[in-house]
């Protein structure tokens, strides 16, 4: 089945997806696909803010330093450069599409988060993400040049090999997606495409990435020829809710960011001094997960405790209202007593490679936000840049979308899906036995800590895998529970083959074969 060709096909209803089709749509026709509900991706899930110099003490260049601090020197200064300068003009833009960021005295209220200099954190309470979801969507469904199609689970792109004449081409004429509903898969073509379907936290067992996070448009761009880049730079966020009841509940930098101190349970004393005693608990998300990790192994703790019960208790209810009333509904009152916290992945560093103008190397095919490498973020991000990088992206792949408007081919005839030499799966065990087991050994063997004999292990486990996953995708239908192992795996693939070429310490890769860093920093490149 073939859908009706549109001019732009946009991959993902975030806040890249969106900003790409709003800009697009003043004079292009967009369709948007989104995996599951278009919010259920991890814009809504930002608890903290958007990043922009906005204060009169501050400057962009300290902006660009701390971001350049976080990355470990591993970012193109030319991109924070541009990404920063956009950071005012991205906000404003916000502020048209009714964002409602909090206000002191009229002025917009600007909080301060772990690696910041200053207080340059535009937000909405404790919820921006939702905030920013919420006004991006309102206004897409208003547009009446943008179609929204949520259940849509992509497949592969389409390239130069699905055409009815093959061509070997590399261009990207769109993609297939399995309907969610209906179980058919329709190919759905366009001039342009435009990828924006998130990262790939769902690799590892405890994450704080949203349930659709599983390296989609990484590995279909992978599949289809880009390179991708820095794969091995997964952040873990410090501080996520240890909780049985509740998985993948994050808690905002912004708490520390406010005076929150992190203290080990059994011996009751704050302990970040030992590891960055100037910063504290203000340290970049790397430093404090580390410190986090090596607690609780060192003592054999469960948890460590993030406490901010000494700030006053309107104080605490005015800045984190969404996560007071959470923890409140769990039996934690974090107004009177610590919260427990254990670090869990929170974002992909690395991603598909893209320029200045968020084109790939894929003619036909620009790419957006957390599925990509820009050169922002380097070998850690620093807090509260992602939201901005997906702005400034999505505009950028709008932008040079339409200046090139006339140089695009029209999509040539493409062949449909063929399902006709597989049946349906009586195996659906195999899915989950092998997404359990891939989740498990990249907690293990390539999280926070790694060695080469831990990233080896898991190499061999990911090439065993690979044959059987292999072998059931070519025997059965498509689901999107298949979909989403196939996607898992060639992410997993992916960040292994990146730590097992990195031979130093940077950043978010930490190596006990390999402490020191490289006096020279250099991009890990995988190339098709």
């Amino acid at each position: 089945m073939n859908g009706e060709p549109t001019d732009v096909l946009v991959i993902g209803s975030g806040a890249a997806g969106l900003t790409a089709a709003l800009a697009l749509a003043q004079r292009k026709r967009v369709l948007v696909l989104a995996k599951g509900g278009l919010s259920e991706g991890a814009t809504a899930w930002a608890q903290g803010g958007i990043a922009a110099v906005l204060e009169a003490g501050d400057t962009f260049e300290n902006h660009v330093r701390d971001t350049m601090v976080a990355g470990a020197g591993l970012n193109d200064r030319e991109v924070v450069e541009h990404v920063i300068a956009q950071a005012p003009a991205s906000i404003d833009r916000l502020c048209e599409l009714g964002v409602p960021f909090n206000r002191e005295s009229g002025d917009l209220h600007l909080t301060r988060e772990g690696g910041h200099s200053h207080r340059r954190i535009v937000h909405v309470n404790d919820a921006t993400g939702w905030a920013v979801q919420e006004a991006l969507l309102k206004a897409a469904e208003a547009h009446p040049n943008i179609t929204l199609l949520p259940g849509q689970s992509c497949i592969d792109f389409i390239t130069g090999h699905h055409q009815e004449r093959f061509s070997g081409s590399g261009r990207v004429w769109g993609a297939y997606a399995l309907d969610e509903a209906t179980g058919k898969v329709a190919a759905h073509v366009a001039r342009a495409t435009v990828l924006a379907t998130g990262g790939a936290g769902r690799v590892y067992l405890f994450s704080t990435a949203p349930r659709g996070a599983t390296g989609d448009g990484i590995a279909m761009a992978w599949r289809a020829g880009a390179r991708v880049s820095n794969m091995e730079m997964m952040q873990f966020h410090p501080t996520c809710l240890y909780n049985t009841q509740v998985k993948n509940f994050l808690i905002t930098e912004a708490v520390r960011g406010e005076g929150g101190r992190l203290i080990n349970p059994a011996t009751g004393q704050r302990y970040m001094a030992q590891y960055d005693p100037e910063r504290m608990e203000l340290a970049p998300r790397d430093v404090v997960a580390r410190a986090n990790d090596d607690q609780i192994k060192r003592h054999g703790l469960d948890y460590v405790h993030l406490d901010i019960s000494h700030q006053p208790p309107e104080f605490v209810r005015a800045h984190f209202p969404t996560i007071h009333e959470k923890l409140l509904g769990l039996g934690i009152d974090m107004t009177k007593e610590p919260i427990p916290v254990v670090p869990a992945q929170h974002y992909t560093c690395g991603g598909v490679c893209i320029d200045l103008a968020a084109k790939t190397d894929l003619p036909g095919l620009w790419a957006a936000g957390e599925c990509t490498e820009s050169g922002l973020h380097g070998a850690n991000r620093l807090a509260s840049n992602s939201l901005l990088e997906c702005f400034v992206f999505g505009e950028a792949a709008a932008r040079d979308i339409l200046a090139g408007w006339d140089s695009l081919d029209a999509p040539p005839a493409v062949r449909p899906w063929d399902e006709s030499r597989v049946t349906d799966s009586d195996e659906e065990v195999v899915i989950k036995q092998n997404w359990t087991e891939i989740r498990r050994f990249m907690w293990n063997y390539v999280g926070i800590v790694r060695t080469t004999k831990r990233l080896q292990r898991a190499a061999h486990r990911i090439e065993t895998l690979g044959r059987e996953i292999e072998d059931y995708y070519g025997s059965f239908r498509v689901t999107t529970d298949l979909i989403e192992l196939r996607n898992l795996h060639q992410a997993a693939d992916l960040i292994v083959q990146s730590a097992l070429k990195r031979h130093e310490s940077r950043g978010l890769h930490f190596t006990l074969d390999y402490p020191q860093t490289d006096p020279v920093a250099r991009d890990t490149v995988l190339v098709p």
